[in-house]
């Protein structure tokens, strides 16, 4: 764990707590955080440590200086999360720290060309980026400090970040027991269904019922095998990457849903605000079963 404090001290600075907005302000919006017990193959068969790097949003400064509850968000296959930089600005306006990992060899831009076959890695990158935020915002002489509450966790993703976070808070061997609510935004189960367990971790899945690259069969299997509480939010005629990155009602939707999800589950928000978010759009079908 020493060698994680080195690195962000080295990228960041040396400070001692997040005592004002300003220091929090300087935060740094990415870290190239590296996970030295795992290793990716590159072209030629070259093998080099496992890259983790990881996007970061704040809530703004007028919410103070934490802690805040912690999104560790999945984007998906030969994308990052530059594409969703919307929806996830909004999750920090609404008070979440949001860390956005690039997959190393599902982005855009993995060398060699976005290799889905690595997706069975992934959870473990979410996993290393709580155990990274987690205990830099432990240490009192990082500038993380105090910014996240380590019981209050989420995982999120969409499309095969989606198959990342579901696996990251249900699935055996993934599941990681620090994760206190998830979000799949159009996505399945990685492994064989007997593999989920119900833990008790709130769920919501969103889909759009008209996704040809991820049909809405796999959200209803994912729901179907989580335990409660879970919510389901059907986007009627939607397709797959639009509502979660496409300006409009659609995406505004998602954005209502998904923080009322979670401040509900990870605060102390109402139920009720998670229906209410759903009632502008006349094409969402909203299921909460508690």
């Amino acid at each position: 764990m020493r060698a994680v404090v080195i690195l962000v001290m080295a990228v960041l600075g040396a400070s001692t707590a997040l005592a004002t907005p300003s220091k929090r302000a300087a935060l740094p919006h990415l870290l190239r955080w590296v996970d030295t017990s795992r290793t990716i193959e590159l072209p030629h068969g070259k093998r080099e440590p496992r890259p983790v790097t990881t996007e970061f949003w704040y809530p703004p400064a007028r919410d103070g200086s934490g802690p805040f509850p912690l999104v560790v968000f999945g984007h998906g296959f030969a994308s990052t999360p530059w594409w969703y930089r919307r929806l996830l600005r909004d999750w920090a306006e609404a008070g979440y720290v949001v860390a956005a990992p690039i997959f190393p060899l599902g982005n855009e831009n993995a060398p060699g060309g976005p290799d889905e076959s690595d997706i069975v890695n992934q959870p473990r990158d979410m996993s290393f980026v709580i155990t990274r935020v987690l205990t830099a915002s432990a240490w009192p002489h990082s500038p993380f400090f105090g910014l996240v509450d380590p019981d209050k966790v989420a995982v999120a993703g969409q499309s095969d970040g989606a198959v990342t976070a579901y696996a990251a808070a249900y699935e055996q061997p993934f599941r990681d027991d620090r994760v206190h609510a998830a979000l799949a935004l159009s996505g399945a189960i990685l492994g064989p269904r007997r593999y989920v367990e119900h833990d008790g971790v709130p769920l919501l899945a969103v889909q759009g019922t008209a996704d040809k690259i991820d049909p809405q069969f796999y959200t209803h299997r994912l729901f179907r095998a989580a335990g409660r509480p879970k919510v389901l939010l059907l986007l009627h005629g939607a397709g797959h990457l639009p509502p979660y990155t496409q300006p409009g009602l659609t995406l505004t939707t998602v954005e209502d849903v998904t923080i009322a999800f979670l401040d509900h589950y990870l605060g102390d928000g109402p139920l009720a605000a998670i229906e209410q978010a759903a009632k502008p759009l006349p094409t969402a079908q909203l299921t909460i079963d508690r």
